[in-house]
């Protein structure tokens, strides 16, 4: 069993399931109040994930990884918890009862051990990950924001038919009669001047208007899209850790020292 170990080697590793998938980090190792030995850890899953608590009894380390008997689905569906940093009796039964029923049949759940694992809960403190190193590392979560192509809609052009009236102003002749009058002079001669009944006629033209229709092109008409850049802000909310003192150790006892908090 893994949580013979202590929790400074559960802190900040890499979680994976019974594929290899990664499910997460380790935040948080909760040591048993009675036994003193790690039961529980609480996994990051993902950016803006939840913290999820999965048990240790049955995992195992594989390599430097954390493997869990469970799929990662079985974690990130597992109960919340409203007061994570205190795991009392009621809340670990629950969730003991939750990843039992993931083993299966033939798991060293069902070999006795889960009487004993389960009333040993007791209530549960959070252990940071720390180091024996001399200082704490500070993180923080960093937002990086990118975007993607998609598709916002669709434009398109289509043609369809109207009639307008159109006038067009033509001119047009025609011919019209008027009779001139000519007296005769002195020596002119005329052939064959009788009395008697004659005629003369002549064509009158007149133009008329003759409309034909002809079909041509006008114009070409296509569409072209045009990328317009705007300002888009995005609003997320980050964690980050702060530092603060948390007390002076003196030959005469714990001394407070004056909190102060650090970005």
């Amino acid at each position: 069993m893994t949580n013979a170990q202590g929790p400074e080697a559960y802190a900040g590793k890499t979680v994976v399931d019974t594929a290899g998938d990664k499910i997460g980090t380790v935040e948080q190792v909760y040591i048993n109040d009675t036994t003193g030995a790690p039961d529980w850890i609480t996994i990051k899953t993902g950016l803006f994930g939840k913290d999820r608590f999965a048990p240790l009894h049955g995992s195992s380390f594989s390599g430097d990884d954390l493997a869990l008997p469970y799929g990662k689905d079985v974690v990130k569906d597992s109960p919340s918890v409203t007061d994570t940093d205190h795991l009392d009796n009621d809340e670990s039964d629950a969730l003991f009862r939750y990843y039992q029923q993931h083993l299966g049949a033939g798991s060293s759940y069902d070999r006795g051990s889960e009487t004993d694992y389960q009333n040993s809960q007791a209530a549960a403190q959070p252990v940071a990950s720390g180091n024996d190193s001399g200082y704490l590392t500070r993180s923080e979560e960093q937002l990086h924001v990118g975007t993607e192509k998609v598709e916002a809609g669709r434009a398109g052009i289509r043609k369809y038919v109207v009639t307008e009236q159109q006038t067009v102003n033509v001119p047009v002749s025609h011919d019209e009669v008027r009779v001139i009058r000519e007296p005769l002079q002195a020596g002119d001669s005329v052939d064959g001047a009788t009395i008697g009944e004659d005629a003369v006629e002549v064509t009158l033209m007149e133009d008329q208007v003759h409309v034909d229709k002809q079909v041509v092109g006008v114009e070409k008409v296509r569409l072209a899209t045009e990328t317009v850049t705007d300002q888009q802000a995005v609003n997320e909310e980050v964690r980050k850790e702060q530092i603060e003192t948390t007390g002076v150790t003196t030959a005469d006892g714990t001394v407070p020292a004056q909190a102060g908090g650090q970005q």
